[in-house]
């Protein structure tokens, strides 16, 4: 039955509907009915950040540990603008969030009245789709259709624009069928073609040095999809690797992970991608960290390529099998048809490529120089995977050095544990991310691996982790030093460091201290752990800032535009051994 209601309440009724238990937000003159409705009701619990791009990314947090979309709620004007990073690095990332920007009165719209900008139009480029609701009549079908388009097909995020009056303005609200709900042409394709899927399990059945290259969209299709890829790797017997934004996805435990792949991936997993004869790529879209030299990219493999976005096909790299659909779906129908033609992996086919593989392994290109006086980074992150190790335990990462040497040495058996930008490389990330996860996981163990340049873009966020008391746990890599691009101007500006010195730092423990958290510092190797167990037993938010090696260098590196056995190693990386007097590349 139809009810009446106003806009506002349409929004919140809408939301709850929808499951939402929590929307991250900050208020303005033009979205106050949406707050004053808000106020008088409690299924919809509000998280008040502290900029408007800390909400976006405690969304993207939310929403990527929990597979269910993030909501925000932000007013006209510089709330909708500020919350434009954050959408952009859900898009390209494909995470699911639903944005509530509030307008001016449409009879306003376009007189440049206060708070007034063109909403729909700046985040059109960085929206899967976005609203103008221009009558209260509409405003039902579009909250819906929101959450269909922003969680359905390729998942991205969605913009909502909702004027002053329209939110005052009364009319019927009429719940809707939300399991049978459809859009007339938004419509994704999520089975993929049985003939697409035959023809790759063939070249499945005859590859000789076969790998698969997983990405984010195993993680996005759900949990059954990571535990079909474990079933497909286990039947078939072929290597495992990911993008940045898959780990997880595969246990890195088993034998058959190669470890993260790319400009900062293991050398196996790298060698292993340019030498193979088969490339099965499961949700991850060949974007340049991964290839590298596009023309030089896996020269000699056929490539089959699993994705439910078609623009994602032959958009970067030719595919010999294109296979539109969820990835999911896709590799049951893949574990189904391999199965009626064999039960048994190409154990003795593949057994040359493995002992390959081992070679290229036995290299371990993750590893460094300890050092007893020193911390090193990698060394901390070590000893912090293994204080948490089977603790309930989710990371966020800022991005730069850290963000590599995390994905590098903390390992992931689990999905949705890891939350990190991708695709746009947003610093400032980590740490509202950090403060959606644990709203989402209020009993489980949230760490935010840091570095000290990154976390200052948002730290204020840290204020919102006090009022919610949210026990975050922000475990800062301080090499006083934006260290990737420090490490970039060594490669390519002759050691030239422009404005990569942080000069004037913080005291972090004394900031924490000022919003209310704890803060700890070491930079001692034999305090470290005992520092890393006073921050888990801390039952708030902790900010830890450990002292790291200034000019450590974040190795295996394929430089920019170059293949991937052009890969730095940590034991020949002596930067200036690869870079003339004038800061050009000499391999």
């Amino acid at each position: 039955m139809a009810e009446k209601m106003t806009g506002a309440e349409m929004v919140v009724q809408a939301l709850a509907d929808q499951g939402v238990e929590h929307i991250f937000g900050y208020p303005g003159g033009a979205a106050l009915p949406i707050y004053d409705a808000m106020f008088q009701q409690e299924k919809v619990q509000h998280i008040l950040v502290r900029h408007e791009q800390g909400a976006t990314h405690m969304a993207e947090g939310y929403a990527r540990s929990t597979g269910k979309p993030g909501v925000v709620l932000v007013t006209s004007g510089p709330g909708a603008t500020n919350a434009v990073t954050g959408l952009t690095d859900a898009l390209l990332d494909s995470i699911p969030l639903v944005c509530i920007t509030a307008q001016v009165p449409t009879n306003l719209i376009g007189s440049d009245a206060f708070q007034e900008c063109d909403t729909v139009g700046i985040t059109r480029s960085c929206t899967k789709h976005n609203y103008l609701v221009k009558s209260v009549k509409d405003l039902p079908r579009i909250m819906h259709e929101a959450f269909h388009i922003a969680t359905t097909g390729r998942p991205g995020p969605v913009v909502i624009d909702i004027p002053k009056d329209v939110q005052f303005a009364v009319g019927e609200y009429i719940r809707p069928d939300l399991e049978n709900f459809r859009h007339a042409s938004y419509q994704p394709k999520v089975e993929g073609d049985l003939d697409a899927i035959t023809a790759a399990v063939d070249l499945m059945l005859r590859a000789e040095r076969p790998v698969f290259y997983t990405g984010g969209g195993v993680i996005n299709s759900g949990p059954e999809a990571s535990k079909h890829l474990r079933e497909l790797a286990e039947i078939t017997g072929f290597p495992v690797t990911s993008t940045l934004m898959g780990l997880g996805a595969f246990p890195a435990s088993n034998p058959q992970w190669l470890g993260m792949l790319g400009m900062h991936g293991s050398y196996e997993a790298n060698l292993a991608m340019h030498d193979c004869d088969l490339m099965i790529n499961i949700g991850a879209r060949f974007d340049d960290r991964i290839t590298g030299r596009i023309d030089a990219f896996s020269p000699g493999s056929r490539k089959i390529h699993v994705d439910i976005d078609p623009s994602s096909i032959n958009k970067n790299v030719v595919i010999d099998i294109p296979v539109i659909g969820d990835c999911g779906l896709v590799m049951e129908e893949m574990i189904r048809i391999w199965r009626s033609r064999t039960n048994q992996p190409r154990t003795e086919a593949i057994a040359p490529w493995w002992e390959q593989i081992k070679k290229w392994r036995a290299v371990n290109s993750f590893g460094f120089k300890n050092s007893e006086t020193t911390i090193k980074p990698q060394y901390a992150i070590q000893r912090l995977y293994e204080a948490t190790k089977g603790k309930d335990v989710y990371i966020t990462t800022e991005v730069g050095q850290h963000q590599m040497w995390a994905a590098q040495h903390f390992h992931f058996e689990e999905p949705n544990r890891w939350m990190t930008s991708g695709g746009l490389g947003t610093m400032g990330y980590g740490l509202p991310a950090a403060v959606g996860v644990q709203v989402a996981h209020p009993d489980a163990l949230v760490i935010d691996i840091a570095g000290e340049a990154s976390v200052q873009m948002t730290m204020q966020e840290m204020s919102t982790a006090a009022q919610y008391r949210l026990p975050i746990k922000i475990f800062i890599l301080n090499n006083e030093r934006m260290g990737m691009v420090r490490q970039w101007q060594d490669l390519l500006h002759g050691g030239r460091y422009a404005h990569s010195y942080a000069e004037s730092l913080p005291d972090f423990v004394k900031l924490a201290e000022a919003y209310g958290g704890k803060g700890i510092r070491c930079e001692n190797p034999a305090e470290l752990d005992a520092a890393i167990q006073e921050m888990l037993d801390y039952p708030g938010p902790v900010l830890f800032d450990v002292i790291v090696e200034k000019d450590e260098n974040c190795l295996p590196m394929i430089p920019s535009g170059k293949p991937h056995n052009e890969i730095i190693l940590p034991d020949t990386a002596d930067i200036g051994s690869i870079i003339d007097e004038k800061g050009k590349m000499l391999v």
